[in-house]
């Protein structure tokens, strides 16, 4: 396992199925089928059972910048502990620098308006996520369902949109290679048009969750 809440190019495409977007701006990686339609179906019925309005740090006045629902996902949910182990081994980092795992639900007209993972350094709540933590290093995202219509993620830099389909996975790195914040991991969770959305997301952190 790796130190640092860290992975790399060569560790995600060390497995089959594994592929990465040809870009020069961010390592972002997708793989098909990481979950099976058993464990998606379970997952959603864990986030429907418990989901609360979503949060953002840094608060900037747009009440519809993220209109999602969140669940906290445990870890005494087998389903849940076999996830977080299977992404401890697709990513290399060992599951102390992982914050708990969470699931996103969206309804029609729901959106993350584009965005970034890491903490903006210098801003009003870096302090307060990163003191303890540190910095978020990689996001790993895991879409339960194939919406009806919309949902689709864009990732605006590289003019990349992802679909989607049960069971995929992507992952990218929040830093460039010097270690600063890269912000061509700006990325948008656009509405969804029909139907419903469910996706998990694991970060990781520079140091232990705990």
């Amino acid at each position: 396992m790796n130190g640092l809440g860290e992975s790399s190019a060569e560790q995600m495409l060390s497995h089959a199925n594994v592929q990465r977007f040809p870009s020069s701006r961010l390592d972002l990686f997708i793989r098909r089928d990481f979950l099976d339609v058993r464990q998606c179906a379970q997952l959603i019925e864990l986030i429907e059972s418990n989901h609360r309005p979503s949060t953002i740090a840094d608060y900037n006045g747009d009440d519809a910048f993220r209109t999602s629902s969140t669940c906290d996902l445990s870890t005494d949910q087998p389903v849940v502990a076999e996830l977080a182990g299977a992404l401890s081994r697709l990513s290399g980092i060992d599951p102390v620098y992982a914050e708990p795992l969470q699931g996103q639900r969206y309804e029609v007209g729901q959106e993350f308006k584009a965005h970034t993972d890491y903490f903006e350094p210098g801003s009003t709540d870096f302090d307060k996520y990163c003191s303890v933590a540190g910095q978020r290093t990689w996001t790993f995202m895991i879409y339960l369902n194939a919406v009806e219509a919309g949902g689709a993620t864009r990732f605006r830099v590289i003019d990349k949109v992802i679909q989607p389909e049960t069971g995929k996975l992507i992952a990218w790195n929040n830093r460039r290679p010097d270690g600063t914040p890269n912000a061509a991991t700006l990325h948008h969770a656009m509405k969804v048009r029909k139907g419903f959305k469910y996706v998990i997301t694991q970060w990781y952190r520079e140091r232990p969750w705990a």
